[in-house]
């Protein structure tokens, strides 16, 4: 739910870009993994990567809030 209430960051696959981008590791990037492994990996079911790009850290913050919002 709060992946899908960002409205700034790119939902994404990859993090090497100037964007400000979010994904979830335990069903993109380690997907391939058991759930024993994802847990010797620290890759808990509600873990997400967030990349912070250049855009201004105002709007990244005020994005962020916003969803987390959602969220509760």
């Amino acid at each position: 739910k709060f992946m899908d209430s960002l409205q700034l960051a790119a939902i994404v696959t990859h993090v090497a870009d100037a964007r400000t981008c979010c994904l979830h590791p335990a069903s993109t990037t380690h997907r391939q993994l058991t759930d024993e492994q994802l847990k010797e990996c620290g890759v808990s079911p509600d873990l997400v990567r967030f990349s912070c790009g250049i855009e201004a850290a105002e709007d990244i913050i005020a994005d962020i809030e916003q969803a987390l919002e959602k969220v509760d």
